[in-house]
């Protein structure tokens, strides 16, 4: 059967209609999203000028705070734009665009999360070894695959929504393109894409988010054998990680790990996993680390 694709364009409805809500989301969310710029940006040109931050870990924050920048860089302008907008339009082929880069740059955070764990697993219960299997060979390598899985993973997103046949309506529920708001759009039955779509991403949500708690029974398991003094350096690292991946994890299992069921919360926690979080990871590690804070003051303070 020959798919009929008579949609060339979708309107998104955004947040709300109101208009006066609308311009305050204008501003509220345009101070987020520079402030999410300004931190992650800050964070990754700390980390690339200092020579203090040359570990592992600071690797891979590196990455983090990048894809933080980026993921609300897919997202948060169109909203902003739309904020202010009388016909909130996207074309077909900017909107395949979106749901590619969301979540090329979601699924990057999950697997630089995941790399973290591992890093803190091995400095926490093989010290000795730390240096030679966290080397910077093998921190590239784990990396370079993080990016392949999520090209691969955002490839067969959008390889599922581009066999589907769009012939109207055109309204996504959403302020920006999503897979399951689109998806509702198709004029055929979704059901099989519904479920490859929640083995996808749902399957590599709830697998890391398992990974990664189970890694702290053996790093807290280790703690105990620490000094006072390592035991609190190394809880304070892992408490700034463990927060990121609840504040980063929970919404996304909620969003992705489901059957296609529309709730009304649905937007307003896609709103916090692609804009609160990206600006509360730099915060959170900014905030809890001795390291960062005196490598921004020792290095932003000399050049001013």
């Amino acid at each position: 059967m020959e798919l009929n694709n008579s949609v060339t364009e979708f309107i998104l409805f955004g947040l709300t209609q109101n208009v006066l809500k609308e311009k305050f989301m204008f501003v509220v969310f345009l101070f987020l999203y520079l402030a999410t710029l300004l931190a992650n940006l800050l964070i990754v040109m700390t980390i690339r000028c200092s020579q203090m931050l040359g570990g592992p870990m600071y690797f891979f924050l590196f990455y983090l705070s990048f894809a933080d920048a980026c993921l609300s860089t897919t997202t948060a302008p169109r909203l902003i734009i739309d904020a202010v907008s009388k016909k909130k339009v996207i074309s077909y082929n900017e909107c395949m665009a979106q749901i590619f880069a969301s979540h090329f740059f979601g699924c990057m955070e999950i697997f630089v999360l995941v790399l973290m764990s591992f890093d803190r697993y091995v400095a926490i219960c093989k010290p000795l070894r730390y240096m030679t299997i966290m080397s910077q060979r093998i921190c590239g390598a784990l990396l370079n695959l993080a990016w392949v899985g999520s090209c691969i993973h955002s490839l067969v997103q959008v390889f599922l929504v581009l066999k589907l046949p769009f012939c109207g309506p055109n309204v996504i529920d959403h302020y920006f393109c999503d897979i399951q708001p689109v998806l509702k759009l198709a004029c055929m039955d979704t059901y099989v894409i519904n479920l490859l779509i929640v083995f996808n991403s749902g399957v590599i949500c709830m697998v890391s988010f398992i990974i990664l708690i189970i890694s702290y029974i053996p790093i807290l398991h280790s703690l105990s054998n620490k000094n006072a003094e390592g035991r609190k350096k190394a809880l304070s690292t892992c408490t700034s990680h463990f927060i990121v991946v609840i504040l980063f994890f929970v919404p996304c299992i909620f969003t992705y790990a489901r059957p296609p069921i529309t709730f009304p919360v649905d937007k307003m926690v896609a709103v916090f996993y692609t804009i609160g979080t990206p600006l509360l990871n730099p915060m959170i590690y900014s905030l809890r680390s001795t390291d960062i804070k005196n490598a921004m003051r020792k290095l932003w303070c000399n050049k001013l």
